[in-house]
């Protein structure tokens, strides 16, 4: 696998934790700043892909009004709470 090398500045207390991480679980530096960005660009990559998902949603018609959900949001307080909404 090719490797390249990126750089960033980070706040001390944030390298700090991420140097007393590394320590604990006996690894890098470079492999716990790894680790937590292929993390953050996956959980990126699936917040893409549903707000895709709901803009497609929308574009097709399928939507819940504010009122409904509203009614519905408010049921959950109370003995009798309604069955969640659908499109």
């Amino acid at each position: 696998m090719q490797t390249r090398v990126m750089t960033a500045h980070i706040p001390l207390d944030l390298a700090a934790k991420v140097d007393a991480a590394a320590s604990r679980i006996d690894r890098s530096r470079g492999w716990v700043v790894k680790q937590a960005l292929v993390a953050w660009v996956d959980q990126e990559d699936e917040r893409h892909r549903m707000t895709l998902e709901a803009l497609a949603d929308v574009d097709a018609g399928r939507i819940i009004s504010d009122e409904a959900m509203e009614t519905w949001a408010d049921s959950l307080s109370s003995d009798t709470p309604l069955p969640r909404p659908t499109a």
